[in-house]
């Protein structure tokens, strides 16, 4: 009997093994104070690109803090923040070519931002208006657009994973040297879909990295009550995939452990699975309330470890940021952001003939009577729908 994939040393009395004997260090490149670990190997990385990633933190954070306040005011209906976690999500992005395909879970919208989406098509997603890429018919955060290679987000938890093992397994049919990035958390982790896209991808040997965010909750569940295993990364090596742990609150650590991974990915066309270890110091969602389920001091204690102020030490102790310059950034998105915010909310909803077109070629008989009731029923109730009754 012969398995070449299984390990054939023999035993001859009983030994198990545990989560302990699988021994995962955490890659960490820089300390709080922004300088490098002794004998720390550093990523590919120039004054360029440094910047773009910095400019893409700046925004994020500005991003998060004028849209909480515009959900809080009831001018839009949902937002999630990415604020804690921009060093897992800015910095493996960066290690992408822009060609890469993104497959996000909903809070990547940092890495949307580092593609070029701009600040206007963030405003008219998530006011849902006529110029909304997906023509108003996701909700807030729920983000995709082709011409950056970014597929548009779905609300079940792990749908983008197994996806993820299709996108790159064609990216290899067709002999294209991308691949794809799946992100997710690790509460996402737990679904079925996780096993089934992670199985897959190693069997077929499919390109694609998937990205778990490990920020210590799935919503309200602590991850001591999700899994009793060592983390997500043991998962990656159970189903026979190069892996690696990393902080996720360390820029250069994330972008060199992507760097890597995507190297190896292109040459032996085959999956890699990164764990960054990182911490949602927002709520999970503006419908979510943390204090009912973390304390305080563990908060205060994590920002002790703010992503972006450690890669902003780094880049002050290279000369290549002062304040003076980082504050009038500060000030640029915020003013840019409000302005977007209040031309976005102003524009018309889509017509409500579009919320069928696309869907087939030709709209189903179905679908179309579907259309007429929902007609009837805004015409019914016009003070119900004030932005909707205007555009039957």
């Amino acid at each position: 009997m012969s398995n070449a994939s299984t390990n054939q040393e023999t035993v001859h009395k009983v030994s198990f093994l545990n989560k302990d004997s699988l021994h995962i260090p955490i890659l960490r490149i820089l300390q709080a104070d922004g300088t490098p670990h002794e004998g720390a190997v550093l990523p590919h990385i120039d004054e360029a690109l440094a910047k773009r990633i910095y400019d893409t933190c700046v925004f994020t954070r500005v991003l998060d803090e004028r849209m909480l306040g515009a959900q809080r005011q009831g001018r839009i209906s949902f937002y999630m923040t990415c604020t804690g976690e921009e060093a897992a999500i800015v910095g493996s992005v960066a290690a992408l070519d822009d060609k890469d395909v993104i497959l996000a879970q909903y809070r990547e919208h940092a890495a949307l931002r580092y593609r070029g989406f701009t600040t206007e098509q963030f405003m008219n997603q998530m006011f849902s208006n006529e110029k909304d890429l997906g023509k108003g018919r996701q909700m807030p955060i729920h983000y995709g657009t082709a011409a950056l290679h970014y597929q548009t987000i779905s609300s079940p938890l792990g749908t983008q994973i197994p996806q993820a093992t299709g996108v790159g397994y064609s990216l290899k049919m067709k002999g294209e040297r991308n691949v794809a990035i799946c992100y997710f958390g690790e509460g996402a982790a737990s679904e079925g879909d996780f096993h089934a896209g992670l199985n897959m991808a190693a069997v077929l040997k499919a390109p694609v990295i998937f990205f778990c965010r490990n920020n210590g909750y799935a919503i309200s569940t602590p991850t001591a009550e999700q899994f009793a295993g060592n983390g997500i990364a043991s998962r990656g090596v159970g189903y026979g995939m190069h892996t690696i742990r990393v902080d996720g609150n360390d820029m250069l650590a994330v972008l060199a452990a992507t760097q890597q991974a995507r190297a190896y990915a292109l040459e032996h066309n085959a999956p890699v699975l990164i764990e960054a270890m990182t911490y949602r110091l927002g709520a999970h969602s503006t419908s979510d309330d943390p204090s009912g389920y973390r304390s305080k001091d563990e908060e205060a204690k994590w920002r002790e470890h703010d992503p972006v102020k450690r890669f902003k030490l780094w880049l002050i102790n290279k000369g290549w940021l002062n304040v003076a310059d980082d504050d009038a950034l500060t000030e640029r998105y915020r003013e840019e952001v409000l302005a977007a915010v209040k031309v976005a909310e102003k524009v018309p909803a889509p017509r409500l003939d579009e919320i069928i077109e696309d869907v087939y070629d030709v709209p189903t008989d179905a679908l179309k009577k579907q259309l007429e009731s929902l007609k009837a029923h805004v015409a019914k109730y016009p003070q119900a729908y004030p932005k909707t009754s205007g555009r039957l």
